[in-house]
Formats: C-alpha cells, sequence, structure tokens
C-alpha cells in the first residue's frame, strides 16, 4: 500500500492533485472534512493546509471557531508525521498544547514544523503549530506531543 507522503507527491504533480489529495485526506479523519482544508505542503519536518473562513468554521462573533483552527494544526501535524515518521516506527498524538492569541478573523494557514533533532529524542516528540491570517498575524499557537513507537 502507498504510503500517506508517497501518494500526495504523485498526486500534487497532477493538475488539481492537491485538491483531490486535500479531499482524501479530509476524508482519512471524520472531522478533517469539517473544516474544508486544503494541503498546501507536506513533506518530511512540515506539514500545511489552509482553512477558509466559512460559515461552518465559525463561532458566534463571527471568527474561525477555536477548535477548527486545531483541526486545522492537528491536520498539518499529521501530514508532517506521515512524511518524517521512519517506516518502521508508528506515531500516534498524545496532546495538544494550545494558546489562543489573537482573533482568528480570516482565513487560516495552519504549519506544523520540526526538526531531526525532535525525533532524535523520541518516543516524545514535540512538534511546533501555528495558525495564521494571510497578513502573518498568528492565531494560535502551540505544541503538539506525539508518541513514536517501534511497529
Amino acid at each position: 500500500m502507498a504510503s500517506t507522503y508517497s501518494m500526495y507527491t504523485t498526486m500534487s504533480a497532477l493538475p488539481q492533485g492537491r485538491r483531490l489529495f486535500s479531499l482524501a485526506y479530509g476524508r482519512k479523519a471524520p472531522y478533517f472534512g469539517s473544516i474544508h482544508m486544503m494541503v498546501q505542503d507536506m513533506a518530511p519536518h512540515r506539514g500545511e493546509v489552509t482553512i477558509p473562513k466559512r460559515r461552518s468554521v465559525l463561532n458566534h462573533i463571527g471568527t474561525v471557531h477555536a477548535i477548527a483552527a486545531c483541526n486545522g494544526l492537528e491536520a498539518a501535524m499529521g501530514l508532517l508525521a506521515e512524511a518524517t515518521c521512519p517506516e518502521d516506527s508508528r506515531w500516534l498524538p498524545k496532546g495538544m498544547e494550545v494558546r489562543y492569541v489573537a482573533k482568528s478573523d480570516g482565513p487560516l494557514t495552519c504549519t506544523a514544523t520540526s526538526t531531526p533533532q525532535d525525533w532524535e529524542g523520541g518516543p516524545d516528540v514535540p512538534v511546533t503549530v501555528q495558525a495564521a491570517l494571510p497578513d502573518g498575524t498568528v492565531t494560535v499557537e502551540g505544541t503538539i506531543h506525539l508518541w513514536v513507537t517501534p511497529r
């Protein structure tokens, strides 16, 4: 079976490939589909998705709901983990610490990053995450902790 990362590299090279990959990835976990994300980047130590500002992700004050932002952060982290985790290991998120630092009053770009050194310290692997507006204003920042163990 093809890995998620190899599927991304193959599909993203095709016309409409990122859109189709985003739809498939959104179905992997049903709540990913609820945020209408678009995968922007998937590479070792990096994952990035965008969340449009749509009625279905808004809260009572008209900003992107904090939990929708966290879903985007988790989706970005999943892309990073799929592209980075060694083939003889498996990963599982074990916790998320986030801070809401500004209103998410527009579409969000959710990114997840790590370093090779982060993965050497396992089994606990910290992944840095942030959600930002198009102007670069960070609205949510934090860490998702992964548990990485041999298969």
